[in-house]
């Protein structure tokens, strides 16, 4: 009897990791296409409005004048997007820098009018309100 409720327990714990694990994948396939629409506003050079959409936490952090401030002179120069698409994903609850909470790394390979190969990291996270919104971008 013993050995069949600790089988049992062990079953539960492993059902209870994989569903886990199983809810990951779908919470980075809804933060990359929270991501590529808010790069959308992004490559229309709506600055404003990308900053409008992003994270409370971001928003929190800079102010939106700096925030287009910021963004003009790295992604103008760069022209009109060629191509972009997923490079990776990675599901995070901590973040350097950044409070704890549900993260979404994900990287773009992205080719530009004047930049043919370049690394975009976008990090939504999701906010109060069960959206994932933009917390961090980056170019390489």
């Amino acid at each position: 009897m013993i050995g069949k409720i600790a089988n049992l327990s062990i079953v539960v714990l492993l059902m209870t990791a994989s569903s886990a694990t199983a809810a990951e994948p779908e919470k980075e396939k809804a933060a990359a296409k929270a991501a590529e629409l808010w790069l959308q506003l992004v490559d229309n050079g709506d600055y404003n409005k990308s900053w409008k959409e992003a994270s409370e936490y971001l928003r929190n952090a800079v102010k939106m004048e700096q925030f287009g401030q910021s963004l003009k002179p790295v992604r103008n120069p760069l022209g009109k997007v060629i191509s972009r698409k997923v490079k990776s994903t990675s599901y995070a609850t901590s973040l350097p820098g950044a409070p704890d909470g549900e993260y979404v790394v994900v990287q773009f390979e992205t080719s530009f009018e004047n930049k043919k190969m370049a690394v975009e990291t976008v990090t939504p996270m999701l906010d109060k309100d069960g959206k994932w919104r933009v917390s961090g971008y980056f170019i390489k």
